[in-house]
C-alpha cells in the first residue's frame, strides 16, 4: 500500500474537488474496510470534506483468458476492454465502446446503455478476494448488491464482435455534453426519464455558479470551469425538489456524492 495524492478538480470527469490522498492497494494487500473505494472517478461528485478514500493499483489493471472465461481486473478501463474485445473478436462488450469508467465501478453499478447492462454478460465477480456467481448476487437497474469490494470479475468468452451493434449504442449517447459531467445525475424513473422531467420543470439550462444543467441533455450536471460543490448540491436538490413538487416523483441520485 501506498498513498497518492490526487487532484479531482483535474482527475474526476466533472472536474469538482481538490487534493485528496488517496490509498494505493497493490496485490496481496488486505483491503481496508474504513475507507470509501473509487476508480475512475467518472461519476463522483466530492466534497470538501469526502471520507477516507482508496482505490485499486495498476496491480488490478489486466485482461486474461482460460477455460472459456475471459478474466479482467476491476481497475481495467473500459476503453482498454472494448479494444481488447475488438482485437480478440469477441462479443458483449460493445455498449462500453462510449461508457467511460474502470470495471469495478461498471460492476458496482451494473453500468449500461440502454438495456443492455454489464451484469447480462457477467459469469462471475471477485469480492474481497472470493469469487461468486452472478445467480447469487442481487442486482438491478444501475445498482447491485455487493457487499464488499470488487477487485475483477469474469465473462463467458462467446466470439462475434458486433461493429452495427457499438455503432447504433454510440448514436443514442451522441445527444449528451462533451463538458465535464459526472454522467447522468439521476437515476431514470419507472417508464419515465430524469432528463425529461428536469426539462419539464423549466430547469435545462439553469444555472448555479460554473455548474448547470447542460442545454443539451437536461439530466446531466455540467461544470462550465470553476464549477464548486455546493453550487452542484444546489442544483441537484431543487431539481429533486421542483420534480417532486410538480410531478410527485423522487428522483434517485446515479452520481455518487462523497
Amino acid at each position: 500500500m501506498f498513498f497518492k495524492t490526487i487532484d479531482f478538480s483535474k482527475y474526476s470527469s466533472i472536474k469538482v474537488g481538490q487534493p485528496t490522498p488517496v490509498l494505493m492497494i497493490e496485490q496481496n494487500d488486505t483491503i481496508p474496510k474504513d475507507r470509501y473505494i473509487i476508480g475512475g472517478a467518472n461519476n463522483l461528485l466530492l466534497s470538501p470534506t469526502p471520507p477516507a478514500l482508496m482505490m485499486l493499483s495498476k496491480d488490478f489493471a489486466y485482461i486474461k483468458e482460460y477455460d472459456n472465461l475471459l478474466e479482467i481486473g476491476a481497475s481495467m478501463p473500459s476503453g482498454r476492454i472494448v479494444s481488447y474485445a475488438k482485437k480478440h473478436n469477441l462479443s458483449g462488450f460493445e455498449f462500453m465502446a462510449k461508457l467511460p469508467g474502470q470495471l469495478g465501478g461498471l460492476v458496482a453499478m451494473n453500468a449500461g446503455v440502454k438495456e443492455y447492462e454489464i451484469f447480462d454478460i457477467l459469469h462471475s465477480v471477485c469480492i474481497d478476494g472470493k469469487w461468486v456467481e452472478v445467480s447469487q448476487l442481487e442486482y438491478g437497474y444501475r445498482y447491485a448488491q455487493l457487499g464488499g469490494i470488487v477487485t475483477g470479475a469474469r465473462f463467458e468468452i462467446s466470439l462475434g464482435y458486433n461493429y452495427e451493434l457499438e455503432e447504433m449504442l454510440n448514436t443514442l449517447r451522441a445527444n449528451q455534453p462533451s463538458t465535464p459531467s459526472a454522467g447522468s445525475a439521476f437515476k431514470n424513473p419507472p417508464n419515465d426519464s430524469a432528463g425529461r422531467l428536469i426539462d419539464a420543470v423549466r430547469l435545462k439550462g439553469y444555472r448555479k455558479g460554473d455548474m448547470t444543467w447542460s442545454d443539451v441533455h437536461a439530466n446531466f450536471l455540467v461544470n462550465l470551469g470553476n464549477g464548486k460543490f455546493e453550487d452542484a448540491m444546489y442544483l441537484l436538490e431543487l431539481a429533486k425538489q421542483r420534480v417532486f413538487e410538480e410531478f410527485g416523483i423522487t428522483l434517485q441520485e446515479e452520481i455518487k456524492i462523497l
